[in-house]
């Protein structure tokens, strides 16, 4: 059923209120909300046919309403906008972020802060899948007889390592050497594209292929895994100070979605590519989340790289707020990891 205008201004009233107070909603404080216009009696014959088609709830008898899932679900798709933010404000994230420029790390970790300081929810932020990412550099150092460390350097500066085994009698020289035809063969590529890159590169050598072989697999297996550094969580603590928390099982059952990152890196990138994606209580799968909102937005690192930015809150978190932070924090970490 299509909400008329009528239901629908009550309803948005209702929400925006709800949003702010986190405390359930009578007609009485509808009907003095100026834009609205209606009586109590009427406000309250429209709750209650908003009630029945599922969009509120009514916690208590004589208490008001608070909006469902489907209720912020209509509020999101037929309302939500950005808004507009402030120059100060813009200067203030800008500055944040640009002085821990040096790492990519220390990029990652000031924007999950910044992103939970402005939000005041939960952020998390997961860094570029380095599969996509074009390679720079390969060095093979040795680190004691028969190992030797690799290490890969993509374009935005991200840095994977792994160990691999090297004969025995092999010498620096030779992985020096090694490095630089690497480097020479893969630099420009992704990782997606290594086991064409180095089939030819077989057909081309005559010695250390076995070599070859075991910095391919690793290069396939271990370099593309999602690891827990990959993954940086911001304000950890903040939703404890939301009165839906206040229960210390419910704060519990929140905290273990942070218990293992890999899984929250693979919630998170289940956006379908969306610049900005909405999850809203019962839509999250993770049974920990499903009294939260999920917000996740892509930002991207030259044209074939992307990372996700995350925000988890109340399902009555200001979403007008989050998706214009995120979009502008987004922003901000492209130009940074490209070289903008």
């Amino acid at each position: 059923m299509v909400l008329d205008d009528r239901k629908f201004m009550i309803l948005k009233a209702i929400i925006d209120d709800y949003i702010i107070t986190a405390m359930p909603v009578g007609s009485r404080t509808i009907s003095r909300k100026s834009g609205v216009g209606f009586s109590p009696a009427t406000i309250r014959n429209e709750m209650s046919d908003l009630e029945e088609l599922g969009y509120l709830a009514q916690p208590h008898t004589s208490a008001g309403r608070v909006p469902s899932d489907k209720a912020y679900r209509l509020y999101v798709d037929s309302l939500l906008r950005s808004d507009e933010i402030s120059t100060q404000e813009k200067q203030r994230i800008e500055d944040y972020i640009s002085r821990r420029s040096g790492q990519v790390e220390d990029i990652i970790r000031a924007a999950a802060d910044m992103l939970a300081d402005v939000t005041q929810y939960t952020s998390v932020v997961v860094a570029p899948r380095i599969q996509t990412l074009r390679i720079r550099r390969v060095q093979l150092v040795p680190v004691s007889e028969g190992t030797a460390l690799m290490i890969v350097v993509t374009s935005a500066g991200i840095m994977k390592d792994a160990l691999i085994s090297v004969p025995a009698d092999i010498s620096s020289d030779n992985l020096y050497a090694l490095s630089e035809m690497l480097t020479r063969e893969l630099e420009g590529h992704t990782l997606e594209e290594v086991r064409q890159i180095f089939a030819r590169v077989f057909r081309d050598m005559s010695m250390n292929r076995r070599l070859l072989g075991g910095v391919m697999k690793v290069m396939e297996e271990k370099l593309t895994e999602d690891a827990p550094e990959d993954v940086v969580i911001g304000g950890t603590t903040k939703l404890l100070n939301y009165p839906e928390y206040s229960d210390i099982d419910k704060a519990k059952n929140f905290l273990t979605i942070f218990e293992s990152k890999e899984r929250l890196a693979g919630m998170l990138k289940k956006n379908g590519g969306m610049e900005i994606s909405i999850r809203i209580g019962s839509e999250n799968e993770m049974e920990a989340l499903q009294n939260c909102s999920l917000v996740t937005a892509t930002y991207r690192v030259g044209k074939h790289g992307s990372g996700t930015l995350g925000i988890i809150g109340p399902t009555r978190m200001n979403y007008r707020r989050v998706v214009t932070m995120m979009e502008y924090m987004g922003q901000v970490i492209s130009k940074m990891l490209s070289g903008e």
